[in-house]
């Protein structure tokens, strides 16, 4: 079974929760189901929702052989795969590979401007880098570290 054909009830199913759906992958007989919502969930709303999709699944799907469902958040670093995707992240730094006319692939890597369901523009430096969507091989937001002080480096006050 392939990925689109759960979109529309996983999605239907995870609107009716207060939730959105992120994105659903097959790896091997491991079917990922990534969810999110404002605010994030936590992984008791996991759990919960978990069983639900199981029962939706097993009830109105039909999927040959056993298979294991992986139900998380898409975490700090997510996929883009769909143009909903790509306009989420609009204003996150991403890097994107897409595949050249020659064949060979290039990345950028810089502030994602703006998407629509064709396209996306990605600012790297002064530039802006217009990317056909059908011509991405991968593309991922990045998480950016915030660097405080290194421990025993802090200024200590002197006490009298």
């Amino acid at each position: 079974m392939n990925e689109t054909a759960l979109w529309d009830p996983l999605e239907r199913y995870l609107s009716a929760e207060g939730l959105r759906l992120d994105d659903v992958e097959w790896s091997g007989r491991v079917l990922r189901v990534l969810i999110d919502a404002a605010g994030g969930v936590d992984v008791g709303r996991i759990s919960d929702v978990t069983s639900g999709i199981s029962r939706l699944l097993d009830g109105e799907i039909d999927i040959d052989g056993p298979y294991t469902l992986e139900v998380s958040s898409p975490g700090l670093e997510r996929k883009l795969r769909r143009p909903g995707q790509f306009r989420a992240s609009i204003g996150r730094e991403i890097v994107v590979t897409s595949r050249l006319e020659s064949g060979e692939t290039a990345s950028v890597r810089g502030t994602l401007q703006d998407a629509d369901d064709s396209v996306c523009v990605v600012a790297e430096g002064e530039r802006a880098v217009t990317i056909p969507l059908s011509e991405i091989v991968s593309a991922k937001t990045v998480f950016q570290w915030e660097r405080g002080a290194k421990p025993g480096k802090q200024r200590k006050e002197a006490t009298r």
